[in-house]
């Protein structure tokens, strides 16, 4: 029999087309959203310029760590949502979201970024809601900047889950047709005592369950590497007494560097493993990464990040046993 004429499962995905791409295909209005706060969104943005570049809507939005109570009163569209652009004014001089919002303008790609202040569950989801339906999202994919988005709760160690978590719970009660989560950025967390072993597990438990999409590379000489590796040292730039170690570490894996490389005095005295894993997203269905976290329910009526906080350390207070972690048997 011609294995061409084989039948093909209506619902499976094909290696002809990433999956990443195939699911967001039906989609005519895309949210890419950094999960965790600070320069997050940017390791959205290679996604953005292939998606752009293909004739699709997307709108980016970010959890924010600026002080926005600070900008201009007519940025905020809602509350908790600010529209931040290009002229927005702020004292803060740390102010992610305006620097890209300035960074897109000036390569004439659309430069509204959305920021929404750290939150518990119930207001972030009520902001989620309220920029879905002004912008008519039928696809949200939230995108963290590292791996312990991925997380379950039982791991040795959860690393700096308290923003990515609010952002899988917020988003998982939305009635949206395509909500995905991408990480970009493997191996990073382990200096946040991450054990990448058991985020392999995690994955592959989700590609048992039907959830897992895949890992997408970012080719190093792509256009949307470059226009990544730019805005990124743009950012760097504009923050130079804070740029992003998870951003800085991305954008040097994807122009083939290799090690402990050295781009900001922040990480003195660490180790850095800069290699091709960090230049590649890892998809999942963000559904069945949210069925499958042991405490989302515990964070279901939180208001504040506070309340996020302690109910994550609870849970962790009263688990019996953690997962052993493992090293890379090679």
């Amino acid at each position: 029999m011609n294995p061409a004429a084989l039948p093909a499962d209506p619902g499976a995905f094909s290696l002809a087309v990433p999956p990443l791409f195939a699911a967001l295909a039906p989609a005519r209005s895309i949210l890419i959203a950094g999960a965790g706060g600070g320069f997050d969104v940017y390791a959205g943005l290679p996604l953005a310029f292939a998606l752009w570049r293909g004739g699709a809507q997307v709108h980016l939005a970010n959890l924010s760590f600026s002080q926005l109570e600070l900008i201009d009163r007519d940025a905020w569209i809602a509350e908790h949502i600010a529209s931040v652009q290009p002229d927005t004014t702020s004292p803060d001089w740390y102010f992610p979201e305006r620097t890209l919002a300035r960074w897109l303008v000036a390569q004439e790609l659309p430069s509204t970024v959305y920021a929404f202040p750290p939150l518990g569950v119930q207001p972030l989801r009520a902001a989620y809601r309220h920029l879905v339906e002004q912008l008519n999202i039928d696809a949200v994919v939230l995108v963290d900047g590292g791996t312990d988005v991925l997380l379950r709760g039982d791991e040795s160690d959860l690393g700096t889950p308290v923003e990515d978590i609010t952002s899988l719970a917020a988003v998982a009660a939305l009635d949206v047709p395509v909500k995905l989560v991408t990480s970009l950025g493997f191996g990073i967390d382990a200096y946040d005592g991450v054990n990448h072993v058991q985020v392999l597990e995690n994955l592959a438990a989700l590609d048992r369950d039907g959830g897992y999409l895949g890992a997408l590379s970012i080719p190093g000489s792509s256009r949307e590497a470059a226009l990544y590796r730019d805005a990124v040292a743009d950012a760097q730039a504009a923050t130079p007494d804070r740029p992003s170690i998870v951003q800085g570490q991305i954008a040097a894996a994807t122009s083939g560097a290799f090690g402990d490389i050295r781009f900001t005095r922040r990480t003195d005295g660490g180790d850095l493993f800069v290699n091709p894993l960090m230049a590649i997203y890892f998809t999942v269905d963000l559904d069945k990464l949210a069925a499958r976290c042991l405490y989302l329910d515990r964070i279901e009526n939180t208001i504040g990040r506070q309340q996020v906080i302690t109910r994550i350390q609870a849970f962790r207070d009263e688990l019996l046993s953690a997962r052993i972690p493992r090293a890379f048997p090679h």
